[in-house]
């Protein structure tokens, strides 16, 4: 037995309250090294005979990656309490797993403690973002529907995107273009910074509490609100408060009156001189974006304000985050708060791209950017980095990374203003990117999709703004079988109940040399079979064996297959099949 490989935290992704009556326990070992765990487990304050009663549980391999295997049971308690110990077994020694260690008997070990289960402490995120399919905004780049309010020289409409380049696309343009999204089928848009800035991207904010006027005003922006609301469209605004931009007015308070200004400690200021340029921190070493101070109290009640305002005044449904990572716990734990009382059913996302255990237990943020999802698709299908594999490795990772409660509302993503459009990361071949969405919207989580990826967009270059093209609204000029594609996916993603339910995903097969990956989503007595090929040859896979001689239904055709023992699907290169069992 390779014991040390044998891993479990309590109060972390490994133990955590599923909701206000069930535990979700996960223990880690090396892969193929343990032949059955089992869960021991009772109330910590029932005793008999001198020692605590325990109950015991058979775990089950939920996953295996490249190295480890996972082991998972979810129980429901009866009392809040609860203690528990792992016997582990790896077919010639059994031992006991707690926090001594291993011993040969449980009365030896120290046992794991759940204290209690307390109510509030249980990650909570609105129910309704596991139905979402986001679709990304950028504003200035989407359409213009009130030429004549704009001020400055624009560039005319679809010619090259060049740095700090003004094309005029306004909250109008978005009211006047919802049809589009409707058809799609997409239910939630995520904006790009609004509020007033003297850039077209609006990450360097002058006033939190003001629209930028080449978007609009409020009232436009309200009409806006009320018209996705009215559409069955949520609505989601990108908040900036790592930074401000120079032109802050707290900023050139302190520019102008130095140490005599009260907003000093507003922002993190290493030098002042009387004469000369002020020291201070920035983001990403841009002074034009100086950092703000969000531990000092009337800063934090200043962003806070700006949080609550735009869900009461006008009913937002959430916020992005930028540069969320950068910013202390506690003001993001003060935020969910805020906008929690503001709005119960508030979506809170962080940008975070990394590894974001600290940021998803509950008392910060619902999502982050899920950008490791968009890396582990991209290496596959688009680079042909990885094979089909090390993509399900991937994957087991992931999902074990993160508790179900986060894995359910994940904002998963292709792509962003941020980074190249995924039809030029496939290098303009729309089979991969065909691929590439299968993946996305039968992914656990809320997938987004970038603007414009629906009907066929570009962009990659050296600069941010070789991804912010101007959207193309000639129809003539859009790829609209690709548009019919994405608009199959998002109507079955929406209405196939293991696609958005609270389900499993599990990898079923994953070969490396042919290249080809079959998973499943499962809810209940339904499962949604997903297969795709990603090698250059014909694969014939059979059938999983759970599911032959069951009934199913081609969600690509609506053909009634008979899932016989014997059965096989042959896929060509690039070809994919999703099939609905459904008894």
């Amino acid at each position: 037995m390779f014991k040390e490989a044998i891993f479990h935290t309590p109060k972390s992704n490994y133990a955590y309250a599923y909701d206000n009556n069930t535990l979700h326990i996960s223990l880690k070992s090396k892969k193929g090294d343990l032949t059955n765990v089992n869960l021991l487990y009772g109330d910590p304050y029932y005793w008999a005979d001198g020692e605590q009663v325990m109950e015991k549980m058979a775990m089950s391999l939920s996953g295996t990656d490249d190295l480890f295997d996972y082991w998972f049971a979810a129980i429901s308690i009866p009392v809040k309490r609860f203690s528990y110990l792992f016997e582990v077994s790896d077919g010639q020694e059994t031992l006991i797993y707690g926090e001594r260690g291993f011993t040969a008997e449980k009365a030896r070990n120290r046992i794991f403690r759940f204290p209690y289960l307390n109510e509030t402490d249980v990650f909570k995120a609105p129910d309704w973002v596991k139905r979402t399919i986001w679709y990304q905004i950028y504003p200035d780049r989407f359409a213009n529907g009130n030429p004549e309010g704009k001020t400055g020289k624009l560039s005319e409409w679809g010619t090259e995107s060049l740095p700090g380049a003004v094309f005029g696309g306004d909250l109008q343009g978005i009211i006047d273009h919802l049809d589009h999204l409707v058809e799609l089928g997409v239910n939630g848009i995520y904006l790009t910074p609004i509020f007033k800035s003297p850039s077209d991207h609006k990450y360097d904010t002058i006033d939190y509490f003001e629209i930028d006027p080449q978007f609009g005003d409020k009232e436009t922006f309200r009409q806006l609100v009320d018209a996705c609301h009215e559409r069955g469209i949520h609505i989601i605004l990108d908040a900036v408060f790592n930074h401000s931009g120079f032109l802050f007015e707290k900023f050139q308070h302190v520019l102008t009156h130095k140490g005599q200004s009260p907003y000093v400690n507003h922002f993190h200021i290493q030098e002042l001189p009387e004469e000369g340029d002020p020291v201070y921190e920035t983001f990403a070493y841009v002074k034009e974006m100086p950092k703000l101070n969000t531990e000092n109290p009337e800063m934090k009640q200043y962003l806070l304000d700006v949080a609550k305002y735009w869900v009461e005044e006008f009913g937002t449904d959430g916020w992005r985050l930028d540069v969320a990572n950068e910013v202390d716990h506690a003001f993001w734990r003060s935020f969910r708060q805020a906008v929690r009382e503001a709005n119960p059913d508030t979506y809170i996302i962080g940008e975070v791209a990394h590894d974001a255990n600290a940021w998803l237990q509950g008392d910060q943020f619902d999502a982050v950017m899920n950008y490791p999802f968009t890396e582990m698709v991209v290496d596959f299908i688009a680079k042909n980095r990885i094979n089909a594999e090390q993509y399900a490795n991937e994957v087991v990772k992931q999902l074990h990374n993160h508790s179900a409660n986060a894995n359910e509302v994940a904002f998963n993503l292709l792509g962003s203003h941020d980074t190249p459009r995924i039809l030029s990361v496939c290098g303009d071949d729309k089979d991969k990117l065909r691929l590439a969405f299968l993946l996305l919207l039968t992914y656990t989580g809320a997938p987004t999709i970038y603007y414009g990826d629906e009907i066929g967009l570009d962009g990659d270059g050296g600069d941010f703004s070789y991804y912010r093209k101007c959207m193309e609204w000639d129809k003539e000029k859009q790829d609209r079988n690709l548009f019919a594609f994405m608009q199959k996916l998002i109507y079955l993603r929406k209405n196939v109940k293991p696609l958005y339910a609270s389900s499993q995903l599990s990898i079923l097969e994953a070969d490396g040399d042919a290249n080809y990956l079959v998973f499943s989503r499962s809810y209940e007595k339904e499962t949604v079979l997903v297969a795709l090929n990603n090698g250059n040859r014909p694969v014939t896979i059979p059938w999983p064996a759970n599911v032959a001689g069951k009934h199913a239904v081609d969600l690509l055709t609506n053909e009634v297959l008979h899932l016989s023992p014997d059965a096989e699907l042959t896929l060509q290169p690039m070809q994919y099949s999703l099939v609905h069992v459904v008894s």
